[in-house]
């Protein structure tokens, strides 16, 4: 057991303040909250599922086989043959059903077993769970929860796919954290710190908070404290005014809004106009939902001079992609220290942040497992 565990056990509560661990009566850690089902979310990019093919994904440990029929919708199935429980994604698409490659056994979109190749019609057994599903912005999403409920919850907006006037990056890294330290991360912008050899030496500031029963929101402005501003972190964000003030660029508004269970980030320059659009999902992959996909739309507004974002893209990428991955290094060692510690011991004083635990856990499946 390592020495701060060995400290930690027996204490008081004001002991265990002291060592950083924040209890409260009958409050249940916040990495033990499942994603509330009932929400759409993605599971696939639309590019993986090829015309007449089946692939494999999971929410929250649940297989689900997707299937895109030559003619039709894709539609979501319980990966998992009635017969044998082989999986339906190594099967066979046949119009519009779905053949396991074992037996033959055939599943429409409706979930019903439509075929038995050697049974006749008036014997075919059970089908499997079938789940709500949509195709939108490039992404596949299902509705992992109540079926009932599918058609009476929003969809998400996706970032701006949909506007000509952005042009929209793709990422889906798989983390090794429970999907809350995402949360947590993007919408804590004090954590620049960590982004230095990328972006340079930035504060930010606060400008403003707003929360609701199912959102937070966090509005910051960045300050340019030391060196030159990198390239790509300023095709990204906008040039910043240093803390002198010295006649520079105009500082850009930032605003991260978690709206269950979804998070975005938007900037808009000085004359209140979006540059740039984040929309993501972090959709739990392990059954104890500390493996984690992140689904993520970023739509930054093309220049004015044409093809000009076409040829800063590949800068901008390795530019997100180098930020995201410290992110990620950083989430993953956060998932390690709980791990470790058997429990939050997190000392958490920025209110935001505070705020968006709250939410998190009033949101999420207070489901006990």
């Amino acid at each position: 057991m390592p020495h701060s565990q060995k400290q930690k056990q027996g204490g008081t509560m004001d002991q265990d303040v002291a060592y950083g661990k924040q209890v409260s009566a009958g409050t249940r850690d916040l990495r033990t909250i499942d994603c509330n089902p009932d929400f759409w979310y993605p599971v696939a990019w639309s590019r993986e599922l090829k015309v007449g093919k089946t692939i494999g994904t999971r929410y929250a440990g649940q297989p689900i086989a997707l299937v895109r029929p030559v003619e039709g919708g894709v539609f979501a199935l319980e990966d998992r043959c009635a017969h044998r429980q082989v999986p339906l994604s190594k099967g066979v698409v046949k119009g519009q059903a779905v053949q396991c490659c074992y037996h033959g056994w055939a599943y429409g979109r409706s979930g019903r077993c439509i075929d038995v190749p050697y049974l006749g019609k008036g014997k075919l057994p059970n089908g499997v769970r079938t789940y709500p599903c949509r195709e939108e912005g490039g992404l596949i999403f299902i509705f992992p929860g109540d079926p009932a409920l599918a058609d009476s919850v929003p969809f998400p907006k996706l970032a701006q796919v949909a506007n000509p006037a952005f042009k929209t990056r793709q990422f889906g890294p798989r983390v090794k954290c429970h999907y809350t330290f995402m949360h947590e991360n993007l919408m804590d912008m004090n954590h620049q710190f960590l982004h230095r050899r990328q972006m340079g030496q930035i504060r930010s500031r606060l400008l403003g908070q707003d929360r609701g029963e199912d959102f937070v929101e966090a509005r910051y402005s960045f300050a340019r404290t030391g060196t030159h501003q990198p390239l790509a972190e300023a095709l990204i964000f906008g040039r910043h005014r240093d803390l002198e003030g010295r006649e520079q660029p105009v500082e850009e508004v930032v605003t991260i809004r978690t709206e269950y269970p979804y998070q975005t980030l938007t900037i808009v320059d000085k004359d209140g106009d979006m540059i740039m659009s984040l929309w993501a999902a972090y959709v739990p992959q392990s059954a104890d939902q500390r493996e984690s996909r992140a689904f993520g739309l970023l739509s930054v507004l093309r220049p004015k001079i044409p093809f000009l974002i076409d040829v800063i893209w590949p800068v901008l990428g390795g530019f997100t992609n180098r930020i995201f991955e410290e992110d990620r290094e950083i989430v993953e060692m956060e998932q390690q220290a709980w791990d470790a510690q058997g429990g939050d011991w997190n000392v958490e004083v920025f209110p935001v942040v505070n705020h968006l635990r709250a939410l998190l856990a009033r949101c999420g499946d207070q489901t006990v497992k």
